[in-house]
């Protein structure tokens, strides 16, 4: 019975992996086709294969993530991390089908908090805030204000360049900066989802705690991320590449390369699982806000605002209701 729930966590975990993948697809790309420096499915095609490179690159985000909960042994502790993805896949779905890009990794650490309360087994509080919370809300002002200084000082450095030029070398540098940021997305968001599998193999008592992720959970969750990718998620693009400004290729790299970059610094220096989504959004609004502040469309950038903050509790909330619904049926 128990090996048998494994592999059901196993394929749900890789299943939030896949809708991960196209929900998030629009971080990496979104600015690069909005701007013209790459075609859509050039971009997805690109974005895959740099995620599913990113997912070999680390481990400290994964052990990270497989810390946040104690579900305890055996199969009830299978089920709260079970739970937990149905909770954070359902959010998914939400906020894709309204086209908000929101975070599958605050969704998905909401969810198994959410499962585990409803359980009343214990949440690692230390590492949820420390390592969770604090960087998710510091990451984007950081990414906000980096990528408005980067645009300043673009600004500057080409003020006498020619414009059709300058352009033409900012679609070329755009082609980098995208790569890097799905490369950084894929390091970031693939080992989520080894986290969850890993502690889904620690509850069930096939590793241990100090053992190294195996490496077939690393390569189906490289694969599942990069699949998803490349099956798009264009209504979020839309939002992302449009809806917030409308990006020229100057400022489509400087998000880019921003975003990339606090991406890169917080799983290498802080083992932090921080929203890939919070990050280039930010990153956007910042290189913006350098046309003038009434460029960016602080209305939607406000419907954004408002799923980032329901997205812990609202998964949290699903995931405990399918803790309560599954408990119906444990022994």
């Amino acid at each position: 019975m128990e090996i048998a729930i494994i592999v059901a966590v196993v394929v749900v975990a890789l299943v939030f992996d896949y809708t991960n993948g196209f929900h998030d697809a629009a971080n990496a790309i979104a600015t690069s086709v909005s701007t013209g420096a790459l075609k859509p499915r050039v971009a997805l095609a690109m974005a895959a294969i740099m995620n599913f490179v990113g997912a070999f690159l680390g481990q400290k985000v994964a052990h990270t993530v497989s810390d946040t909960i104690d579900p305890g042994p055996g199969s009830h502790g299978l089920v709260i991390v079970m739970c937990g993805l149905l909770g954070a896949i359902t959010w998914n779905l939400i906020t894709w089908w309204l086209g908000l890009p929101s975070s599958s990794s605050q969704a998905l650490i909401g969810g198994l908090v959410g499962s585990a309360i409803a359980a009343g087994t214990t949440a690692n509080w230390n590492v949820v805030i420390d390592k969770v919370v604090l960087p998710m809300l510091i990451s984007p002002v950081v990414a906000f204000t980096l990528g408005f200084a980067l645009m300043v000082a673009i600004m500057w450095m080409f003020r006498r360049a020619n414009p059709g030029r300058a352009n033409r070398g900012f679609k070329v540098a755009q082609t980098v900066s995208a790569a890097a940021m799905a490369l950084g997305h894929g390091l970031q968001d693939a080992q989520k989802t080894m986290g969850v599998i890993f502690l889904a193999l620690l509850t069930g008592g096939y590793v241990a705690e100090s053992d190294p992720l195996p490496l077939w959970v690393i390569f189906t969750s490289a694969a599942a991320i990069s699949l998803g990718t490349w099956s798009g998620g264009w209504r979020i693009m839309r939002t992302l590449g449009r809806r917030i400004i409308h990006l020229d290729p100057a400022r489509g790299f400087a998000a880019e390369s921003v975003a990339s970059g606090v991406l890169y610094t917080t799983a290498y220096v802080f083992e932090a699982p921080i929203s890939t989504t919070h990050t280039i959004t930010s990153a956007v609004m910042g290189v913006g806000a350098t046309k003038r502040l009434s460029a960016v469309r602080w209305g939607v950038a406000r419907s954004i605002l408002i799923a980032w903050v329901l997205t812990f509790p609202a998964a949290a909330s699903v995931a405990a209701l399918c803790y309560w619904v599954a408990h119906l049926f444990l022994p």
